[in-house]
């Protein structure tokens, strides 16, 4: 079923996320496939919307910047520099995960990427969430990102529980994802965020050292 972004329908959509529901939504970059993060079953149901491989983790976004801490322990420097820097925005930190989180989310790896968005619409859906989604993108495997709600039907029909249409994407480019898990940040996927401009501000932070 799709319906319309609106504040009205938030209930309707936290409805359907408490009770396990998966939804696509247009996230700050493309249209993800979002669901309670700690619903083990959820994100299973994710997986196989996609044909996803298990040892492929799912990245979660977050309505403000003290939900971090609910999938983040001991953050490093370089999480917590680039985060004051490029947040809210197209950017994917990698931290080391919470004991909670599950491993249907963290493919074992022990460790999770969060995004806080910078539309303001996206993070007002999420607050009436419980404050973070899962936000994979919105596609099958094999295919391209979705960039609209009605691609998003195209791809799984009736198989999501609900699509919310706010109409198109506002980028055509994915989110730039970071590790910063480990002693140095590592690029791992260069989107909308160039890893020229992270770089200066971490050789920044190393200067100020």
């Amino acid at each position: 079923m799709i319906i319309a972004y609106k504040s009205e329908s938030f209930g309707v959509i936290a409805k359907t996320i408490a009770s396990g529901g998966v939804i696509a939504f247009r996230t700050d970059t493309f249209y993800g496939l979002g669901a309670d993060p700690f619903n083990r079953a959820a994100v299973q149901r994710i997986k196989e919307f996609k044909g996803r491989e298990d040892n492929k983790p799912i990245l979660v976004v977050i309505s403000d910047r003290d939900q971090a801490s609910r999938f983040i322990t001991a953050p490093s420097p370089a999480f917590n520099h680039l985060a004051n820097t490029f947040w809210p925005g197209p950017l994917t930190l990698i931290g080391e995960a919470t004991a909670d989180i599950p491993v249907e989310v963290t493919a074992g790896t022990k460790t999770i990427g969060i995004r806080l968005p910078g539309d303001e619409r996206v993070r007002a859906l999420l607050q009436a969430c419980g404050g973070a989604l899962t936000a994979t993108s919105a596609n099958p495997s094999q295919l391209g990102a979705a960039r609209n709600a009605h691609t998003c039907e195209d791809y799984f029909g009736e198989a999501v529980d609900l699509i919310v249409d706010d109409g198109e994407s506002k980028s055509d480019r994915p989110s730039t994802v970071v590790d910063t898990s480990g002693q140095e940040a590592k690029l791992i996927r260069e989107g909308v965020v160039r890893w020229s401009e992270i770089e200066q501000e971490l050789n920044k932070r190393s200067v100020k050292r």
